[in-house]
This record gives C-alpha cells, sequence and structure tokens, in this order.
C-alpha cells in the first residue's frame, strides 16, 4: 500500500462506519462493498472478508483492522482481476471432456479453429491452429491448459 493509499484509510473508515461508533459492522461492510462494487455481496462474504482480519474476535473491525482488509483487498485485487479475465478469455477458446470421471477444460486445435470461426478471422485449417497450440504446448500434449494460456498471455 503506498503513502496515498494510507492517508485515505481513515476517511475510508469513516465512509464505512456509517453509525460512527469506531466500528464497521457486516452490515455496514456489505452496504458499502455493494455501493463501490455495485455487486451484491451476501451475509457470508462479509463475515468472511472480515474474519479474516478480526483479530480481537468481536466480529467488527476497528481502524486498525480495516486498514488491513483495504491493504489485502488492494494487493489481491489486480491479480485477481487478471486471473478472472484470463479464465474468461480461457473459455471463450476452450472445449471440455471428461476424462476418467474428471471434467478437463483444454484449447484443442478444434476448438481454436471454431472459436475464431465464431469471431470473424479467415478460416483457418486445423493443422494451422495445432501450430499455433504448438508454440506454447509445454507438456506436448497437443492442447493448451490454462497454465499454457496464462504463459501464451503474458509472453
Amino acid at each position: 500500500m503506498n503513502s496515498h493509499s494510507i492517508m485515505a484509510v481513515p476517511s475510508l473508515f469513516a465512509a464505512f462506519d456509517k453509525d460512527g461508533d469506531g466500528k464497521v459492522s457486516t452490515s455496514e461492510l456489505r452496504r458499502c462493498m455493494e455501493a463501490t462494487l455495485g455487486e451484491y455481496v451476501s451475509e457470508e462474504e462479509a463475515v468472511a472478508a472480515l474474519a479474516v482480519v478480526d483479530t480481537d474476535g468481536d466480529g467488527l473491525l476497528n481502524q486498525e483492522e480495516f486498514s488491513r482488509l483495504a491493504a489485502g483487498a488492494h494487493e489481491e485485487d489486480d491479480a485477481d482481476v487478471k486471473r478472472r479475465y484470463l479464465r474468461e478469455a480461457f473459455g471463450i477458446y476452450a472445449s471440455s471432456s471428461v476424462e476418467d470421471t474428471a471434467t478437463t477444460t483444454m484449447i484443442t486445435p478444434a476448438s481454436l479453429r471454431r472459436t475464431l470461426s465464431r469471431l470473424g478471422s479467415h478460416e483457418l485449417g486445423v493443422e494451422e491452429c495445432r501450430a499455433m497450440i504448438c508454440r506454447f504446448d509445454l507438456d506436448g500434449d497437443g492442447k493448451l491448459s490454462f497454465d499454457e494460456f496464462q504463459v501464451m498471455m503474458m509472453a
């Protein structure tokens, strides 16, 4: 957390502490998270987020605990967002298959060709798609796993 962010924590804490009691409850946390994130936050999610940093175990966040929550959310946020976007992109190209009762999601030459065609790319043959996959197919199985896709996207 940089010095600008550290200075913003007291005012952020005050904004979350709606009743001004010096503590942020799960309901205050939920309301403010929903207002800032624009998404519904369940009671369970708010309790789980609070529990991670609630060192005194009172079920409420004081300013120090809130600062740790804000710092952790900021540090994880960038990595989590990147990973979520990569997962979504991977899902567009991947196909699922059931092998040994486990579902495996991989980008195959056929699924890559199908997706590129749907996206309006010129028609590529399966062999051209196989060659594209081969560049990042680290385990040599002819398909891209999410980890291999992630390496490719970060290259």
